[in-house]
């Protein structure tokens, strides 16, 4: 197949859809004090201000990406950052939590509708493994680049302008997506197959109920929650496997490629999530940093990343994807380990212990991606981007809960047994206390070590399942991205 023309521009437009979700999900953390002020929120409103959005996102993205290969994927994209872009204009009128809400769950849905689409385009576009592999190390550092500059640009905006800013701001970001997407992008599609309805429901019951769950295990175990997604996910993996017609292509999972990649990425998502929650804690209440200093104190880390995704692409090209990914993942398990073994107390060592993690994480994510999406099919394309990125989000979301668990845990574990309960429940409250702060600055530091050794283990793991399923092959330019085997996982 000859490569499009306009797949570099086409990159660019691609670039740009990702990087709307990016900035919103990080600028809307530096806003959450001045929001919760203005609008009267609680702690408990706060939290679903934050995870409602990831609560409709991920329960959708699998039906999301269905529809992706079946209706057009550019439209399907198209429409999703209008959702999005007109979702995050009503939000910079509410005047209360519960609007709000309302306009963050609006946002997962078009969230939802732009994940999926945005890869499977990519896939399509570039269709030499090779460039794709550029094209792929492109987009995580312009992912990157969102990364650092959301906090940065948030901070900014919300102290000049307000917490609404953070949402304006998606605004003009979507709308420039939407015109390039229409300009730019050809559409494409997969063959015509009858919709799966209970498939679809199954799905967003069980993935909704799972991040439910996930997200609640800080305060213990949601059971109710957790016995609805059990059930739903048995249900709907049971469903797919006997239907003519499956909504996702779950037989993917017997390619060593996706299935490597994916479970070895969904562990690397596990240390990944609850690395920015532990950290930007540790450094707003132990080191005293603002919000905006915790940002930028996230660049060495972020810039890491950026210059070795491109490192990461050529060695993947020469080594091949097991060997870099492997590699990459160890890497990310020694910046854990110097970050759970060292007095991270100073922002030198913070800043080598942030470029060992980048670096790492650079050398593995477009190869183990590269792996995992190589064995989809260009006509599921969407689908099986979406079944990678439910995956990922489930390791991320994981991430946060059982990293913040054990920093909460270990935190309290090492308080003073006279305390009170409140400053052993919340640092914030503890340092609060002239009496307490000392203790309780060490203490999180204690538990911030016990949470960072746990990722270290985390990725080490995925790094084993890499190397154990993961095709030793080289990539070399020209090579095909839809392998012969891929064909016949769908066919089967």
């Amino acid at each position: 197949m000859r490569p499009h023309p306009r797949r570099w521009l086409i990159l660019i437009a691609l670039c740009l859809s990702t990087l709307v979700l990016v900035i919103d999900n990080m600028a809307l953390t530096v806003a959450v004090p001045a929001l919760s002020a203005d609008l009267g929120a609680t702690a408990q409103d706060i939290q679903w201000i934050l995870e409602s959005y990831m609560l409709v996102f991920a329960g959708l993205l699998l039906t999301a990406g269905s529809l992706s290969d079946r209706y057009g994927r550019r439209k399907v994209m198209v429409v999703g950052l209008t959702l999005f872009g007109a979702a995050s204009l009503v939000a910079t009128f509410a005047t209360s939590p519960g609007e709000l809400i309302a306009a963050r769950v609006a946002m997962g849905v078009g969230g939802s509708l732009i994940m999926p689409s945005n890869l499977s385009i990519m896939i399509n576009v570039f269709t030499d493994e090779a460039e794709r592999r550029k094209a792929m190390a492109a987009g995580a550092a312009f992912g990157v680049l969102g990364l650092v500059g959301g906090p940065v640009l948030g901070g900014a905006l919300v102290a000049s302008l307000g917490w609404e800013a953070v949402f304006w701001i998606n605004v003009p970001v979507a709308a420039l997506a939407v015109t390039a997407a229409l300009a730019l992008m050809p559409e494409s599609r997969g063959p015509v197959t009858r919709p799966d309805p209970l498939g679809a429901v199954l799905s967003v019951i069980g993935m909704s109920a799972l991040v439910w769950t996930i997200n609640e295990l800080a305060h213990g175990v949601a059971w109710i929650q957790l016995v609805i997604a059990v059930v739903a996910l048995s249900a709907f993996v049971v469903w797919e496997l006997r239907t003519e017609h499956p909504m996702v292509p779950l037989r993917l999972f017997r390619d060593r490629d996706f299935a490597g990649g994916s479970l070895s990425m969904t562990l690397v998502q596990v240390g990944n999530g609850g690395l920015l929650l532990v950290l930007t804690q540790y450094m707003q209440f132990v080191l005293g940093y603002s919000s905006t200093q915790a940002g930028l104190a996230f660049i060495p880390m972020f810039a890491a990343s950026m210059i070795f995704n491109g490192v990461g692409a050529a060695l993947g090209t020469r080594l091949g994807n097991r060997t870099t990914a492997v590699l990459g993942m160890v890497v990310m398990a020694g910046g854990f380990g110097l970050l759970g073994l060292s007095s991270a107390d100073s922002f030198a060592i913070l800043a080598v212990a942030q470029a060992v993690l980048g670096a790492g994480s650079g050398l593995a994510m477009p190869s183990a991606v590269i792996a995992l999406m190589g064995a989809v099919p260009a006509e599921r394309a969407g689908a099986g981007s979406a079944l990678n990125n439910t995956i990922q989000q489930a390791g991320a979301a994981l991430g946060v809960a059982v990293l913040g668990s054990l920093a909460t845990s270990g935190y309290a574990s090492a308080m003073p047994a006279g305390a009170p309960e409140e400053a052993r429940r919340s640092v914030a409250a503890a340092v609060a206390d002239p009496s307490l702060s000392a203790v309780a600055r060490e203490a999180y530091g204690a538990a911030m070590s016990y949470a960072f050794l746990g990722a270290a283990a985390g990725v080490l793991a995925a790094a084993v399942l890499a190397l154990l399923l993961l095709r030793g092959r080289r990539v070399t330019a020209g090579t095909p991205s839809t392998t012969d085997e891929s064909r016949i996982l769908v066919a089967a």
